[in-house]
């Protein structure tokens, strides 16, 4: 039942990009919330927060689409180092402008927009060097552990983001997430150099529209990406979180905080109790199933007025999200050639984002024409029927496609 530590005993240097991902993802987490809680305070329009994360997105499927290709071309540890460091300027120029007398909101679209491509540079090129630096029987745990790593993130981060901000103000959780990147920037560091075998393929326009014309052409593996974009679409109502926290539970900060790591605590949960999943004889089926339980769960927390119960509805939500990442991220491995595993990482993850910057336009929008409650209920039911919708139209979905 419990998450395999292996890769975490034997091996030292995915050990240490694994602490030093956590650490840094922590840092993330706290910029996530500084963030979103910044904009409101400084707009208090639930629309512009939505708009702060949908401006990420054309930056994050740029970086993701072209660091991908890059991982299948270039030295994936020197990508990695230019990725921790231009990240870590990206928190700084937040933390500059936090610090000023009268923060300028412009900064905050335009420094996450960078962050946001370079964060599309450093995810595939992880993935990518797992192969070169795990044996292949470890890889199935190293994935799950790096769920984990994710999951202890969303929950640590924003809550600790709440006291910080309540404390000390914006500007120390930037300046945390700044030091956070060292740790990664070590890790990376430590590294031998990692030149993809057989010299890689060369980055270009058409080395992007190949990993594409494959997906595509593989109508089961493109149909696990759209249902996870559904669901991030309609049912990821982060943006009215600080709206929630603030309106209708009668919070400050760290009620915004709590909600923010409520699906975290969930996923970690989850992540934790992951053993169960490889031994699952249909990923795609089971997949539906947590898409399901993810719509559903957010439909119940936008009716519900109780804070604790509300919290307990989004840490299912998470649980749901994080099985579901375990048996996307299977599906993927098992249907993609080694050579395109770069490519087809950085559009899992251009996909696994869009979903995301997509929900919290979507979510701020809402809420702006039927008010925050308004705007979860109806993503989630919207997430329920474009499941059922996606599975109606590739059958393929809820048929016995084993796990190897």
């Amino acid at each position: 039942m419990f998450a395999d530590v292996t890769p975490l005993r034997r091996h030292m240097q995915f050990r240490r990009l694994w602490m030093g991902l956590l650490v840094s993802s922590i840092g993330s987490q706290l910029t996530v919330v500084g963030v979103a809680y910044q904009a409101y305070t400084l707009t208090h329009s639930t629309l512009i927060v939505g708009l702060v994360s949908l401006v990420q997105l054309a930056p994050t499927l740029v970086g993701a689409m072209g660091g991908g290709a890059v991982a299948d071309a270039a030295d994936r540890r020197r990508l990695l180092i230019m990725a921790q460091v231009m990240l870590a300027l990206a928190s700084g120029a937040l933390a500059f402008n936090a610090f000023l007398p009268h923060p300028a909101l412009w900064v905050l679209f335009v420094a996450t927009s960078a962050s946001a491509a370079f964060q599309g540079l450093d995810w595939p090129t992880r993935l990518a060097v797992m192969p070169m630096i795990l044996p292949a029987e470890d890889l199935p745990s190293a994935y799950a552990l790096q769920s984990l790593v994710t999951s202890v993130a969303v929950i640590v981060g924003p809550a600790l983001a709440g006291v910080i901000i309540a404390q000390f103000g914006l500007g120390a959780v930037y300046s945390a997430d700044v030091g956070s990147y060292s740790a990664a920037l070590v890790a990376a560091l430590l590294l031998p150099a990692l030149p993809p075998a057989g010299g890689g393929t060369p980055t270009s326009l058409r080395s992007v529209i190949e990993g594409l014309r494959f997906l595509r052409s593989e109508r089961l593996l493109s149909a696990t990406f759209g249902i996870d974009l559904v669901a991030m679409t309609f049912g990821m109502p982060k943006a009215v979180f600080p709206a929630l926290g603030v309106g209708l539970f009668h919070g400050g900060a760290g009620v915004v905080g709590l909600l923010f790591a409520a699906p975290g605590a969930g996923a970690l949960l989850g992540s934790l109790l992951s053993g169960w999943a490889r031994r699952v004889h249909s990923q795609t089926r089971a997949l539906v199933v947590c898409m399901l339980g993810w719509g559903a769960a957010i439909a119940l927390f936008g009716v519900v007025p109780v804070l604790w119960i509300g919290l307990c509805l989004l840490g299912l939500a998470g649980a749901c999200d994080v099985f579901g990442t375990v048996f996307r991220v299977a599906i993927l491995q098992r249907q993609t050639p080694e050579r395109l595993q770069g490519r087809l990482s950085g559009t899992f993850y251009a996909a696994a984002v869009a979903g995301n910057r997509l929900g919290d336009g979507e979510s701020g929008a809402a809420a702006a024409i039927g008010g925050p409650q308004f705007a979860v209920w109806s993503g989630g039911l919207a997430c329920l029927v474009g499941t059922l919708l996606m599975v109606w139209r590739v059958p393929r979905l809820w048929e016995r496609v084993s796990a190897p």
